[in-house]
């Protein structure tokens, strides 16, 4: 028979397999007795897992929602496929849950075996994830990750970093915060050899490389991490849209998502604001909206409609 310790992980883990298992088939599958099995059963509820028992002809264990998430148990393929999941979701999927993706990849990659880190890198490297127009920029999950656990444990760290001019030099900074922002992600870190505070893109940042070294994080120059990278990088995030639409709010809104604005412009039409990185993008959902519209600002995002309605125009069919 298991100790004690290791069967009741191993107990947790049949119990997340299956909704509804029965006693005596429970008990056997961990070969110990009904009365066994329920003192392992207080024993999770001791710990925070809500088991719920059914008597009679069908009764037995399931687990239940509980007040607060208790610790999971995962196979090979549920931690790889978790890890790849979170990987996506850093990449701004989803609105809004880039940033709690990227600390939840941090912990998963922590206590994984490198046998298993290698089957994420692999999925990874096979992977290649879809982007509007192509403008987002390509930031490695395994940088955000390292990067992340820096940031957690406030362990300086040191890396090449490539400026928007081209040049290469080295960094050794003290890291606060990943900030998710305008579909790309920044390090907010003090600049251990500029000696004053820095955000960093992070598709920027190669090899990153954690020191041991421990620090007592410094007061930052700002409300938050986030308005700390606006604030620096206010005039390098693109362009500022603004387009009425002959089309009504309720319908141009959901097209949009988090990425702009549509109001009620009066007259069945609306008025769009959105903040981008690329062109492509507004021009891609003005073309998809099929509406009419009139660009107040900025006068590049007209003339970059015209010359995508160009380019289309010079299409044809291939002959069979």
């Amino acid at each position: 028979m298991a100790n004690t310790s290791s069967r009741t992980l191993r107990l947790l883990s049949l119990l997340q397999t299956h909704r509804h298992w029965p006693g005596p088939a429970l008990a056997d599958r961990l070969g110990v007795s009904v009365r066994t099995l329920r003192r392992d059963i207080d024993r999770l509820r001791e710990l925070g897992y809500p088991v719920e028992a059914s008597r009679g002809v069908d009764g037995g264990y399931q687990l239940a929602a509980g007040a607060a998430l208790p610790p999971l148990v995962l196979d090979d393929e549920e931690a790889v496929a978790l890890a790849v999941g979170l990987q996506a979701a850093a990449q701004g999927g989803v609105a809004g849950i880039a940033e709690s993706s990227v600390r939840a990849l941090a912990k998963v990659v922590q206590v994984m075996p490198p046998r298993l880190r290698r089957r994420v890198d692999a999925l990874r490297a096979m992977t290649v994830p879809a982007t509007f127009g192509g403008s987002a920029p390509n930031t490695d999950p395994g940088v955000l990750t390292a990067l992340a656990q820096a940031c957690r444990d406030t362990e300086r760290v040191e890396f090449g970093y490539t400026a928007r001019s081209g040049e290469r030099t080295d960094r050794h900074v003290e890291p606060l915060r990943l900030v998710s922002l305008g579909r790309r992600w920044y390090l907010v870190a003090y600049d251990l050899t500029r000696h004053d505070w820095r955000s960093f893109r992070v598709d920027r940042i190669d090899a990153p490389r954690r020191t041991g070294a421990r620090f007592l994080p410094r007061t930052l120059p700002a409300a938050d991490a986030a308005e700390f990278v606006r604030a620096s990088t206010d005039q390098a995030l693109g362009w500022d849209v603004e387009v009425l639409i002959s089309a009504p709010a309720d319908r141009v809104q959901p097209m949009v998502g988090r990425w702009g604005t549509a109001e009620d412009a009066g007259g069945g039409r609306c008025r769009l604001r959105m903040r981008v990185d690329s062109l492509d993008w507004p021009a891609m959902l003005l073309g998809a909206l099929g509406a009419e519209f009139e660009v107040v600002s900025p006068r590049e995002l007209l003339d970059h409609v015209r010359g995508w309605a160009r380019t289309f125009d010079t299409g044809r069919l291939s002959a069979p």
